[in-house]
């Protein structure tokens, strides 16, 4: 009995020493569970074809004839689950879509960065450069980031309607131009009583027509 107990208590030995090796594979990282990232954008089990663009892989045609309809072989990424209009589930499918690259879409189908530091109200009007990103719904060629020259068109919260009842009420005091940020201006027409009432007239029109903007060289809104 004693001579058999022995290979049973080495058999749970090294049972447990299994054990423990497969679960320091596991924790090291041999047996990854990770979700990819772009698993977050794909909705589960919609349609295939309704995707955005970060959930498949195409394969692209760049000799397709520019601004003509067009169709790519498309396959869902890894861990992406999605369906057909039947409600089976498909790994392979077709897009259609407009042959054109990401940089040539219409403004609605990209998003791009904001400056706060150009001058909106200049002449001539002042361009910046932007970072734009293409919508997750919308499939097109090429880099789905790219850089293009924007107007500026922040604002900061000035209203033109406020701009311009303050000119004409009590624009000979200078409180047009201090609403507008415009200090020494304002406190030159403190002073003279709106330039003896020739500079609030001024003023008026040209606030009236939207030459005299913000300070900080916004637009109005």
């Amino acid at each position: 009995m004693a001579a058999a107990a022995v290979p049973l208590r080495g058999l749970g030995r090294l049972c447990r020493v299994l054990l423990f090796l497969s679960q320091f594979y596991v924790l090291s990282g041999g047996e990854s569970t990770d979700i990819p990232p772009y698993v977050m954008k794909c909705p589960s089990n919609g349609l295939c074809s309704r995707l955005p663009a970060d959930c498949v892989e195409c394969k692209t045609n760049f000799s397709c004839v520019y601004g003509k309809p067009v169709t790519f072989d498309c396959t869902v990424k890894p861990s992406v689950t999605c369906v057909d209009q039947d409600l089976k589930s498909q790994k392979s499918f077709v897009i259609n879509m407009t042959c054109r690259f990401c940089w040539q879409l219409p403004e609605p189908d990209y998003e791009c960065s904001n400056s706060t530091s150009c001058m909106a109200v200049s002449c001539p009007r002042q361009r910046y450069a932007a970072n734009c990103t293409v919508r997750d719904h919308v499939h097109c060629l090429g880099n789905r980031t790219f850089p293009k020259m924007l107007y500026c068109n922040w604002t900061g919260g000035y209203k033109w309607s406020t701009a311009l009842a303050l000119s004409i009420t009590l624009g000979g005091f200078g409180a047009d131009r201090f609403y507008l940020g415009q200090w020494r201006e304002g406190l030159g027409k403190l002073f003279s009583f709106g330039g003896l009432g020739i500079w609030t007239l001024i003023d008026v029109l040209l606030i009236g027509v939207g030459y005299v903007g913000p300070a900080d060289g916004s637009l109005y809104i």
